[in-house]
């Protein structure tokens, strides 16, 4: 069912008819439509032929009982064939139906076109679920999904909510089920509801009745009720209007209209500051920026109220803000369709700045919302725990909430790159070092070149990536004073051969340290003054990157035997790298490997080699292994 059936009550219907004995007609299905009988008019509709008008009303039936997979149908349709006349309303409601049914690409499409800026729901969900301050843990509070239970509030040590359990009367057209009713119950060590009970004839009447709020002291209710039909323009409708009653021997008296309701705009979901001096409560009255803003007005000792004042463009937008609530520390949370969410109405946090303003509301992540209506969220922070609706199953229910900490605050993540050419590098290594450089972690960097790591508040790391060929990069970070930052780390590596001209990679892939070359006398390992100075070289290079692993490869001439030289060869290698240990370089890094006579560089015809050929094959090879 859609919000606007229980948010807005727009209109009750007196024109149920027996249209399915007659063959249907546009006529009669906009009459429906006009009227807000949904249910009807979708069943008219659904036997004409699809043209504009009667796609778009299509659409907007199942949109507002938030039947979500017929809504994207009938706007698949309608956009398929009339896209370039469309108004642009309809682009924001297909779009949120398509989210509805987790069809983000194609929802973020037609969004990005109605905002004119480009929206990335997953992206959006992935971030605001990792910065909202706390996670939320939920249990549906009733066994039975389809009783429309919505609107909860705190009422002593029991809780009020609106709800369809009333089977009794007449159905309400615009989703043909029973009118909405105030109830009490009690909730179990589970979450669960138990002894539920109807409020009281005074409260409860054959109109609708839902979200009611009350002073600690419990004498004072303030509470939602449908008003009479009126004709205002060529339309029909009922507004909603904030009724206050007091509770006085016993039962539930004086049941008054406030003077800021109105048969011409809804006032709906009243909530009471902490102090019991300021009543808040959402409305499209005259003032309004969108479809409904939410608004305040001060409660006088005398009991009369001040004029209501609109919160401004920081909370309210072009959609819809409603179910507010104030919770201990005067923050205000409420529901929104109007700031970037996950789909249709996200709940929603906006911590107070001074005395009458509010900062940027902040989405509180998929642990609470959803791609479907999430709202009315209710928190007692001195024990963490609270309640709130949603109709993520298909009909409105309540759930108990439990906050805890969210542990992606400490979160660290990022993506590895090449540093010249910024592509991703999968199959790269990055550790997690603590401040005394403890390696606490090591991940391999998947296709998606991304990594992550769960840290700990008020801590200094440092993060390094590892790659082939590459030269780490590193970053050191704290989890700050509060422990709730998160890092965003883009490492960027270089190559080895971009950041060095000495060294290149072959056209077989191997990444060699071009030096000149190292002479050996014949039959000798020893190493020369002019290989020394070559080495050193070397040397300076490894100590500049100390991650850098070599092999030494050491070739012979082809005087001798096969077996000689191969033996000869290991002992230059060894040789060679002997000297670079002794200056410094920790012989991990380092592998020696005698080729002989197997792979030179000058193949002489015959095997008839000048002495300055063979001496061009008796020759040392620097390869970076890692």
């Amino acid at each position: 069912m859609r919000k606007s059936f229980y948010i807005i009550f727009l209109t009750l219907l007196t024109v149920t008819t027996l249209f399915a004995q007659k063959k249907a007609t546009v006529k009669q299905g906009n009459k429906l439509f006009q009227s807000k009988s949904y249910v009807s008019a979708a069943q008219v509709y659904e036997q004409l032929k699809p043209t504009k008008e009667i796609l778009q009303n299509l659409g907007d039936c199942y949109y507002y009982n938030f039947q979500m997979d017929n809504a994207v149908k009938a706007y698949g349709q309608l956009f398929f064939s009339f896209k370039d006349s469309i108004k642009k309303e309809v682009y924001f409601r297909y779009a949120n139906a398509l989210k509805g049914i987790k069809d983000y690409e194609k929802g973020d499409g037609i969004m990005s076109e109605y905002l004119g800026f480009e929206q990335n729901t997953p992206k959006f969900i992935k971030n605001v679920t990792r910065n909202s301050p706390n996670s939320y843990e939920l249990v549906m509070m009733s066994k039975n999904k389809t009783n429309g239970d919505f609107g909860i509030s705190f009422y002593g040590d029991k809780v009020a909510f609106a709800s369809l359990r009333n089977a009794e009367g007449k159905a309400y057209s615009w989703n043909e089920r029973p009118y909405l009713d105030l109830f009490s119950a009690s909730v179990n060590e589970n979450g669960q509801l138990i002894n539920v009970q109807p409020f009281p004839e005074e409260i409860n009447t054959k109109n609708h009745e839902s979200s009611a709020v009350f002073t600690k002291d419990g004498k004072t209710m303030y509470f939602n009720r449908t008003g009479e039909q009126k004709k205002i323009g060529e339309e029909r409708f009922a507004t909603v209007k904030i009724f206050k009653a007091e509770f006085k021997d016993g039962k539930w008296t004086n049941v008054t209209m406030l003077p800021f309701s109105s048969d011409e705009y809804s006032v709906e979901h009243p909530a009471l500051s902490n102090d019991e001096k300021q009543l808040y409560f959402a409305s499209d009255m005259q003032g309004t920026i969108g479809s409904m803003d939410i608004f305040v007005v001060d409660i006088n000792d005398d009991g009369t109220y001040t004029q209501p004042r609109n919160l401004g463009e920081t909370i309210n937008t072009i959609h819809r803000e409603q179910f507010p609530f104030i919770a201990d520390d005067g923050s205000l949370y409420f529901a929104s369709d109007g700031h970037q969410g996950m789909g249709n109405l996200d709940v929603f946090i906006s911590y107070k700045i001074g005395e009458k303003e509010f900062d940027k509301p902040l989405n509180l992540g998929s642990t609470i919302n959803s791609e479907m209506d999430d709202f009315n969220l209710i928190l007692d922070y001195s024990t963490g725990k609270g309640y709130f609706s949603s109709n993520r199953t298909g009909d409105d229910n309540l759930y108990t909430v439990t906050m805890v900490e969210n542990k992606l605050l400490f979160l660290v993540e990022g993506e590895v790159r090449d540093k010249k050419t910024s592509e991703l590098l999968p199959g790269a290594t990055v550790k997690l070092y603590a401040q005394n450089g403890d390696l606490l972690e090591e991940v391999l960097v998947g296709k998606d070149g991304s990594f992550s790591f769960n840290t700990e508040p008020n801590k200094i790391y440092k993060i390094m990536a590892f790659k082939d060929f590459y030269i780490p990069a590193e970053a050191t970070f704290d989890t700050g004073k509060d422990g709730k930052v998160y890092i965003d780390l883009e490492m960027k590596v270089e190559s080895y051969y971009d950041a060095e001209d000495i060294i290149n990679k072959q056209a077989d892939g191997t990444v060699l340290i071009e030096l000149e070359n190292i002479y050996f006398d014949l039959d000798k390992w020893d190493i020369k003054p002019q290989a020394a100075s070559v080495l050193d070289v070397l040397v300076s290079l490894l100590k500049k990157y100390p991650y850098m692993e070599i092999e030494i490869g050491a070739h012979t001439d082809s005087r001798a035997s096969e077996l000689y030289n191969l033996r000869l060869s290991n002992r230059r290698a060894a040789s060679a790298l002997e000297y670079l240990v002794k200056n410094g370089i920790d012989r991990k890094r380092l592998r020696s490997k005698g080729y002989g006579e197997s792979k030179p560089l000058i193949i002489c015809p015959k095997g008839d080699c000048t002495e300055s050929e063979h001496a061009t094959n008796r020759r040392c090879n620097f390869m970076i292994i890692k």
